[in-house]
């Protein structure tokens, strides 16, 4: 297996960064990672988690779709859309990864494709991280994930003072080609252990394994009318939080602006904890914060695995139980529906 000393990972970087842009997380001035553009200097954050997902790379917060420019009475219409640079994105976390696969199935699988999306994803490389230090809030083990064996072009692994790297794709291996000049053979004793040293951590995580049997064979309808929603609901602030920290979340909104010579067409990230997400001329389908809110979760848990093979859309990164200001999340809905009696729905 290919491998490297902790101490020269800058220079694995740097070898990296000749050729391709290198992202990676790296604590702000609060002591949290985000990713960021690497460059001479930056030091690799040892943060379990960024405070917003990898998605950000394949799925921008705000993204221009098209332009029209209009001069002398000519409309011209500029398509924003142009061949990208490869990039790399290292220290993506296991459930990161595996969010991924949930865009890929509507992004890329269904038709029409998503070119801006699919143009992303052909030029990004993600090389995760084995978690070593999985947190109280991580849950990805109910869905079954595995966190010590991350997915992505290239698995990455901290065992006894050495990163190790294994190829998943040809484009994993055609990168790892790209910088074995720093890279060393050496042998998985270091990373076999580590593995099982994070499963025995993840084992014991509070939400290692959630009960998500209701979710799999209850009728739909039964799990809609409820009447676990309305109590749930109470106190949600519809802030939108969980939506914009969730690896996973991907509906957005199409809004036209103005630019003093034509009309500029962007794509931004939406909410249905929002009161007028989805809102039409009419009205809006979803009036109260409990039909928001179950919106959200209904999709997470029952919705999108209906449509896409009994995938969960929800990866157990446990960033809404981080972030939600009410301390309301999805572990929350899911043992509120286990304590439930659902009989008489």
């Amino acid at each position: 297996m290919l491998s490297i000393s902790k101490s020269k990972i800058d220079s694995f970087f740097e070898t990296i960064a000749k050729d391709k842009t290198l992202y990676l997380p790296v604590n702000n001035s609060s002591g949290k990672a985000n990713f960021e553009k690497w460059q001479k200097g930056t030091k690799l954050s040892d943060a379990l988690r960024t405070v917003r997902s990898a998605k950000d790379f394949f799925f921008p917060k705000t993204e221009k779709m098209v332009g029209y420019k209009i001069e002398a009475g000519n409309i011209t219409v500029e398509d924003p859309r142009k061949e990208l640079e490869d990039f790399v994105v290292f220290g993506v976390r296991a459930c990161d990864a595996k969010a991924f696969d949930i865009f890929d199935k509507v992004y890329l699988e269904m038709t029409p494709t998503d070119s801006y999306y699919k143009n992303r994803r052909d030029h990004g490389i993600v090389v995760t991280l084995a978690c070593s230090e999985p947190s109280n809030n991580c849950f990805c083990s109910s869905y079954d994930l595995d966190a010590a064996n991350p997915a992505g072009d290239v698995s990455a692994w901290l065992a006894g003072g050495d990163y190790y790297f294994n190829a998943n794709t040809d484009k994993g291996k055609k990168f790892l080609e790209s910088v074995k000049g720093v890279l060393k053979e050496k042998g998985a004793d270091a990373v076999e252990a580590e593995k099982k040293a994070i499963k025995q951590k993840t084992e014991k995580l509070p939400f290692a394994h959630l009960d998500l049997s209701k979710f799999k064979d209850i009728p739909m309808m039964t799990l809609f009318n409820a009447n676990v929603w309305e109590k749930l609901s109470e106190s949600c602030l519809g802030c939108g939080t969980c939506t914009y920290v969730c690896p996973s979340c991907m509906c957005f909104d199409v809004r036209d602006y103005d630019t003093g010579n034509g009309i500029e067409q962007s794509r931004t990230w939406d909410s249905c904890m929002y009161s007028d997400f989805t809102q039409m001329a009419a009205a809006n389908p979803r009036l109260t914060q409990k039909e928001r809110f179950r919106q959200r979760f209904m999709h997470k848990l029952v919705y999108y695995p209906m449509a896409h093979e009994k995938l969960f859309m929800c990866v157990g990164c446990g960033r809404c139980l981080d972030s939600c200001p009410i301390h309301m999340n999805i572990v929350k809905v899911i043992k509120a529906f286990n304590e439930a009696d659902l009989g008489g729905n």
